[in-house]
């Protein structure tokens, strides 16, 4: 029975969200306490409880303390024996990306077929917007699994009321990677290659559409991508929503691996900003440009936020990645995901390098 402190380093629900999709793959028990311990509402909040039990639906699995509030968690899992189809409701704006980041793992190394439709908040406070979340995350999986991502509905906050479906076809199971039966090459994301193209959605609710928010958006970030002197394409739209919101991702696709920029499998960076009340279009479109202009400056294949995603599939494939910061999420990630895997990582601050490897 592995334990977990719950208010290691950064203490937020990302270390009982990477416990649970390891737990699910390594068939390992996890006890977390002091969940959250450092926040101002401390313990578990409805999201993290439709966390848990969507992935004690997914395989079964016996859980203790799983209750509003409650600082301490037990998971005792079991093996996923069929592909599923799951929706869930995560309840008002509760974040549908924050979810996904639990259940990506393991759908995608149990060698089954999977078809999971989340409602909830898609574009909210404290989490990667989905258009960063399918653009920037998810392709980077899809090197070891065969799946898709599609948005069926927008939602913001306070309502949410969002639609993702998630599509995930049997390719590789977890337990032959961990045998040897199945070698994989080792994850490599250290050189960002030749920046060949910009692109990013900028998204709003049909009632900002007379103040052309999304356009406003799209155009100021525009502004501040011409000095790359590639093609900047950012769409501008408008979705039908149960609350007002806009936001803007941006990414930067490069050759890396692959000539093809349309591929699952080129580098890419991202950044995404929120709107707010009372805060200017034109301000949420240049931040956002200007945090995907430092992680292009800084050289580094790995914004600070992709850093974090990818380091529980780092410690189940091996590799090395060179970030443009890394953050104590990413340090708290490194610190659960030891716990569960045979693995060991080396971090060097200074030129901002993470390496895993087999103990």
């Amino acid at each position: 029975m592995l334990k977990i402190d719950g208010s290691y380093l950064e203490g937020g629900g990302q270390i009982v969200r990477t416990a649970l999709a390891l737990s699910v793959l390594t068939q390992k028990a996890f006890t977390v306490d002091n969940i959250r311990k450092n926040r101002p509402e401390p313990g578990l909040k409805n999201q993290h409880l439709h966390g848990i039990h969507t992935l004690q639906q997914l395989c079964g699995a016996l859980v203790e303390g799983a209750r509003l509030g409650s600082s301490e968690i037990s998971f005792y899992p079991k093996q996923i024996v069929k592909g599923q189809e799951i929706t869930v409701d995560v309840g008002t704006a509760g974040s549908v990306t924050l979810l996904l980041q639990s259940l990506l793992l393991p759908c995608i190394f149990s060698g089954k077929r999977f078809s999971v439709t989340i409602k909830g908040g898609t574009d909210v406070s404290w989490s990667p917007q989905y258009d960063y979340f399918a653009n920037v995350v998810f392709p980077h999986f899809l090197r070891y699994g065969v799946g898709s991502i599609a948005l069926r509905k927008r939602g913001y906050y306070p309502k949410g009321q969002g639609e993702v479906v998630l599509d995930v076809k049997k390719k590789i199971l977890f337990d032959d990677i961990i045998s040897g039966a199945v070698s994989l090459k080792p994850f490599s994301l250290t050189e960002q290659g030749t920046l060949v193209k910009i692109a990013g959605v900028s998204h709003a609710s049909p009632d900002l559409a007379s103040a052309r928010v999304a356009e406003r958006q799209s155009q100021a970030a525009f502004v501040q991508l011409q000095k790359w002197k590639v093609p900047v394409e950012i769409i501008s739209s408008y979705s039908q929503s149960a609350s007002t919101g806009s936001g803007i991702a941006l990414w930067a696709i490069f050759t890396g691996r692959s000539e093809d920029v349309d591929s699952i499998d080129p580098v890419r960076v991202g950044a995404d900003v929120l709107g707010a009340q009372g805060k200017r279009a034109e301000t949420v479109g240049e931040e956002c440009a200007l945090q995907l202009n430092a992680t292009l400056i800084s050289g580094a294949p790995a914004d600070k936020y992709l850093a974090d995603q990818l380091i529980p599939l780092l410690g189940i494939v091996g590799g090395e990645i060179r970030v443009h910061e890394i953050t104590n999420h990413t340090l708290t990630n490194i610190y659960v995901t030891e716990q569960f895997l045979d693995v060991k990582f080396e971090v060097d601050k200074n030129l901002k390098f993470i390496k895993a490897s087999k103990k």
